[in-house]
């Protein structure tokens, strides 16, 4: 049967200089998922990095902003980390995507490469769960001026320096003050976050259909400085009061150096990212699986 997607392009370890050193196991794996794809009458395109990384050859190669402006459909075979990088940049277009995890189940890659067939074809057929996700906008303010700005899926983390000690955040939610923190650091995360950084971190999970924000101190001077859940609609602003060697990242990826009296401006963008799951899908099977509940137990 015919895919309802007519040009799907094929993005693997994008963004991962290991990539190359495991070309011919990448290779394999994405011919056999791009032969798959023609066999159900779909174009094949190809991500330039992919491209570059595995040598595959004979398909049309675009960068990302031209998978954006030209296909139905990005396949994503890798890992979180992986569909983090695309999903950041594919979202304003709109293309959704599907992940085929080459390692252990991912939160959003969540198809396992063995047995991907199976679960592809009904998914290409139209048949398939939709699950959107929204992204943080943040800018890092200097007197005034904007001097970096990123889009987060995940988080937005203030820390210090590996060998510096304690910072100090004065933090403000809406124009209102909420504290000034002294810690190692402090996580503002989505849903789909809440199950990263901030979760090692002591931080709640939050469930994707909640529109909020979870702002997690990272081993906070004051044992009493706990988690915090917002609505997604508010500003957060956190500026650098003290400590040194301070960073600002963005779903660890996208960095900044800081300087006393910035500003981390958080809100949430008007884009969101589109994934698509085998029907019969949902979250917490993947926290089962992902975190390993129910092992060990009676």
């Amino acid at each position: 049967m015919k895919s309802s997607f007519r040009r799907v392009a094929l993005i693997g370890k994008y963004q991962s200089p290991s990539a190359a050193a495991a070309s011919n196991d990448s290779l394999q794996v994405l011919e056999r998922i791009a032969r798959f794809l023609w066999d159900r009458d779909c174009e094949v395109l190809l991500e330039a990095e992919t491209a570059a990384n595995t040598g595959l050859e004979g398909y049309t190669v675009l960068d990302v902003d031209g998978i954006g402006r030209q296909c139905d459909l990005g396949l994503v075979v890798g890992g979180d980390g992986t569909m983090l990088g695309v999903g950041r940049r594919l979202a304003s277009y709109g293309t959704p995507l599907i992940g085929i995890n080459q390692g252990r189940l991912g939160f959003i890659t969540d198809i396992p490469l063995e047995g991907f067939e199976a679960t592809l074809t009904p998914m290409l057929e139209g048949d398939y769960e939709e699950d959107t996700r929204p992204l943080m906008h943040a800018r890092v303010m200097r007197g005034g001026e904007c001097v970096f700005e990123a889009l987060a899926l995940n988080d937005v983390v203030v820390n210090r320096g590996s060998t510096s000690g304690m910072v100090e955040l004065r933090v403000e939610v809406d124009g209102h003050f909420v504290a000034n923190q002294r810690a190692d650091g402090l996580i503002i995360a989505s849903p789909t976050g809440s199950t990263a950084y901030s979760l090692s971190a002591g931080g709640p999970m939050l469930h994707p259909s909640i529109p909020g924000w979870v702002l997690v101190p990272i081993a906070p001077h004051t044992l009493s400085n706990r988690p915090i859940v917002l609505s997604d609609t508010t500003e957060v602003a956190v500026e650098v009061v003290g400590g040194r060697d301070i960073s600002a990242n963005f779903d660890m990826q996208s960095l900044a150096s800081l300087l006393h009296g910035d500003r981390i401006l958080v809100r949430r963008s008007q884009h969101r990212v589109r994934f698509l799951h085998p029907r019969g899908w949902n979250y917490f099977a993947t926290l089962r699986k992902k975190l390993r509940w129910n092992e060990g137990g009676s």
